[in-house]
């Protein structure tokens, strides 16, 4: 397996580790130092900006509690070069209110000596917001 099939391998899962829950296996795929960049400003929306490792531990439970049941992402494409892994994804999840969370995203991870250094994630913040932040 070629460097770029084993970044996008480890991209994939997790992804996966996430949507199931599987926080800690998801974790330990993290550089210690990594972060995880989220579009927008970060003084109109919570979750924009960049977040530590442990801030996005943060965010994660933040999110867990409004979304219970998890949120369930779907990759719908993927490409890889050199260190770079672009994701296109979908999610789907259902907030404590009943609220419906479904959003479209382009995650770019950079993936080195085997862990995810960092993440960009650009999604529609707008219906975050209204959804997860305005509940």
């Amino acid at each position: 397996m070629t460097g770029i099939e084993a970044n996008k391998n480890l991209v994939l899962s997790f992804m996966e580790y996430i949507s199931t829950g599987n926080i800690r296996a998801a974790l330990a795929m993290m550089a210690d130092n990594a972060t995880w960049w989220v579009a927008g400003k970060p003084d109109k929306f919570i979750l924009a900006g960049t977040k530590t490792k442990k801030e996005f531990v943060e965010l994660l439970r933040k999110t867990g509690a409004i979304l219970p049941n998890g949120v369930r992402t779907t990759p719908t494409g993927i490409t890889a070069e050199g260190d770079r892994v672009a994701v296109q994804a979908e999610s789907y999840g259902e907030t404590t209110s009943g609220k419906i969370y479904s959003n479209m995203y382009h995650f770019l991870f950079v993936v080195r000596e085997g862990k995810i250094q960092s993440v960009n994630e650009y999604m529609d913040t707008m219906h975050a917001k209204e959804v997860l932040a305005d509940r």
